[in-house]
């Protein structure tokens, strides 16, 4: 299904009956991410999986967004699906989308899922400061008159050795992705009111499992749980015990 939300075509999938849940996938993926979970929960749910703009079947936004423009473009397209309340399952990149949501309009969030979920800004590592000056020396030099396209090239060799794989890969997004992780939402966890529950793989490459704690410590009331031997997709790679421990939750059924 397609929907046009501040201007932009946002497509969804949507499954089932019942109270709503919403996905919101992980960066460089789309809502087919999430296809396993959508299964899983439709037979007692009205389940929407979002392509959030820039990925899938959805417009990308016009300008650098962080996860404030995410959330309200989400809210956005809930409001013409007339929902006005509804659980919502954050994937990665998703997450942090559903932490703004959460804590910024909590009478919309019935239950939060906070599946590896970034948005807790680590300490900068040893080398940080010269790699980015460097990086933006790099910018400055080879952008002035003369280099023309050899300086690009020499822009963009330098940018792939410092960038991460997702920078290097966002392409056309790589404003939205710089401005993303750069933003710390550690301040809005107090304020979620909805219970939480937080899902991480103890394998997991790209989100440490201090920041999980760090969620769980400052989310009232919530509750962390860890998948042996999983990674960053333990919906894919435990999918037994994460759907039981997801199912449980939403059905109330968790225990504090």
């Amino acid at each position: 299904m397609l929907l046009r939300i501040n201007g932009l075509q946002t497509h969804f999938t949507e499954e089932g009956r019942g109270d709503p849940v919403v996905l919101l996938h992980g960066w460089g993926t789309s809502s087919q991410s999430l296809a396993p979970l959508c299964g899983a929960l439709a037979d007692a749910y009205r389940v929407l999986a979002v392509d959030l703009p820039g990925f899938g079947w959805s417009q990308a936004p016009p300008v650098a967004w962080g996860a404030a423009d995410y959330a309200g473009h989400v809210r956005g397209l809930l409001e013409q699906a007339g929902i006005e309340r509804a659980a919502f399952i954050g994937h990665s990149f998703g997450g942090r989308i559903a932490i703004t949501l959460a804590a910024t309009r909590p009478a919309g969030v019935s239950r939060l899922v906070l599946v590896a979920s970034t948005g807790i800004r680590p300490p900068r590592r040893a080398g940080y400061t010269v790699r980015v000056t460097t990086a933006k020396l790099t910018r400055w030099f080879f952008s002035l008159p003369g280099w023309g396209r050899t300086g690009q090239r020499i822009i963009a060799k330098v940018y792939g050795r410092f960038g991460s794989r997702d920078y290097r890969a966002a392409g056309p997004m790589r404003p939205t992705f710089v401005k993303v992780v750069n933003e710390d939402l550690t301040p809005l966890l107090p304020a979620i009111q909805a219970p939480t529950l937080i899902l991480w793989g103890e394998r997991d490459e790209e989100v440490p499992r201090s920041a999980m704690e760090t969620m769980a410590a400052r989310i009232p009331g919530s509750r962390l749980v860890v998948f042996p031997g999983a990674g960053h997709f333990p919906f894919l790679e435990a999918p037994e015990e994460f759907q039981r421990a997801l199912l449980g939750f939403l059905r109330g059924e968790d225990r504090r």
